[in-house]
């Protein structure tokens, strides 16, 4: 990796933290994976959630991001990756579980900035400018029987996402929580 690269990775590319290790702890534990799932971390960042899900669980494991700078990254982890808009480029019904941590920070269009840090953590006025479009086209892909892992703060309004889910055929139970000064982040498992 070249220092030009090194410093698109830092300052481009969502490095794991708090949200990614919760994320990646609940899918390990609620995931019951055979060899012949597969599964796609959407948004995957640095690739250490589909890493982790790649060295736990017997699955194949698929990382896609918009971001160009993250896929390389992930690539460079040894990751499958592809570039990716949420999953407009797979196929109907092939993934057994598909994992998000979404831009879920409520951000005034004033103070936004266009940059791929930004796009990595803005979820728009309310927190779910990402996170409505993905709930309306996961189902698309996932098998009939495949569940989404969602990660979602209190800043957000999980209800608000409950109740989205639930408008595209999908239930939510939360699977995990954590507590921090400003917010509580949650993990959502949605199913049909």
């Amino acid at each position: 990796m070249t220092l030009e690269d090194r410093r698109d990775v830092e300052t481009d590319v969502y490095q794991p933290a708090e949200d990614s290790y919760l994320l990646a702890e609940a899918v390990v534990d609620r995931l019951e994976a055979e060899s012949d799932d597969v599964l796609l971390e959407v948004g995957t960042g640095s690739g250490y959630v589909a890493g982790r899900l790649a060295e736990e669980l017997p699955a194949r494991v698929i990382a896609s991001d918009v971001n160009p700078h993250a896929v390389r990254q992930a690539r460079e982890e040894g990751l499958e990756t592809v570039r990716a808009d949420l999953v407009s480029p797979f196929a109907d019904d092939v993934f057994d579980a598909v994992v998000f941590n979404p831009p879920y920070l409520p951000t005034d269009p004033e103070n936004e900035w266009d940059d791929w840090m930004e796009r990595a953590l803005s979820g728009g006025e309310d927190g779910r400018a990402v996170i409505d479009p993905f709930l309306a086209a996961v189902g698309r892909v996932l098998a009939p029987d495949g569940a989404v892992y969602l990660l979602v703060s209190s800043l957000t309004g999980v209800d608000d996402v409950v109740e989205e889910a639930g408008e595209h055929g999908f239930s939510a139970v939360a699977v995990a929580d954590e507590s921090f000064p400003f917010e509580t982040l949650s993990v959502l498992e949605l199913f049909r």
